[in-house]
């Protein structure tokens, strides 16, 4: 039996750029299917209502509706504990080989998540390169202790942020469909145009 391909990609979206968009049409490019969420990050203060990241994100999704018939937006499967997340992802895909997804910047921490090496033993790591985090050895040995399956995705992203668009105006770091959303919700005050 062939089990579908599945790459899992939790996102705090806040909001969602060019460089989210790069990796979802990467992923689109490579698995069966892509499950994408706008997640709470639990080690992220202050973020905007979760309402707000998931609506942003279908609408940074809806660019790619045609091209990316396989690509999901998924809120379901957002919880703070990334191992619950699996779990609904495997009440939804029962017989799935699952991928999760992360940013570089994110390694270095994962270890230290609620049942890291439970998560490990139920999917394969993908990390995706950002401009400014280095994969570090040791945190790459760690993933290893753990029993973890770990694989560097061969993509160079925008270098483009969520951070960054919330501290400085930049509204080149989002699609227009996002931007607007951003202006006609009041989402980020310093975007007011």
């Amino acid at each position: 039996m062939t089990h579908l391909k599945i790459a899992l990609f939790g996102t705090s979206a806040d909001p969602p750029t060019y460089g989210h968009l790069a990796i979802l049409e990467w992923l689109a490019r490579r698995y069966d299917r892509v499950g994408v969420w706008a997640s709470d990050n639990p080690f992220k203060m202050n973020q905007t209502a979760l309402s707000h990241r998931n609506q942003m994100l279908r609408l940074l999704t809806m660019t790619l509706e045609d091209k990316s018939p396989n690509l999901q937006v998924h809120p379901e499967l957002s919880y703070p504990r990334t191992i619950t997340t699996v779990h609904r992802a495997r009440e939804i895909w029962p017989q799935a080989k699952f991928t999760f997804v992360l940013g570089a910047d994110l390694l270095p921490q994962l270890t230290t998540w609620y049942q890291a090496r439970e998560l490990l033993a139920e999917v394969d790591l993908l990390v995706i390169p950002r401009l400014g985090y280095a994969i570090l050895p040791e945190s790459i040995a760690c993933i290893d202790r753990l029993g973890g399956t770990m694989t560097i995705a061969d993509l160079t992203t925008p270098n483009v942020s969520s951070s960054a668009y919330r501290n400085y105006v930049n509204p080149n770091a989002v699609p227009p469909s996002v931007q607007y959303y951003i202006q006609q919700e009041n989402l980020y005050s310093c975007h007011i145009v």
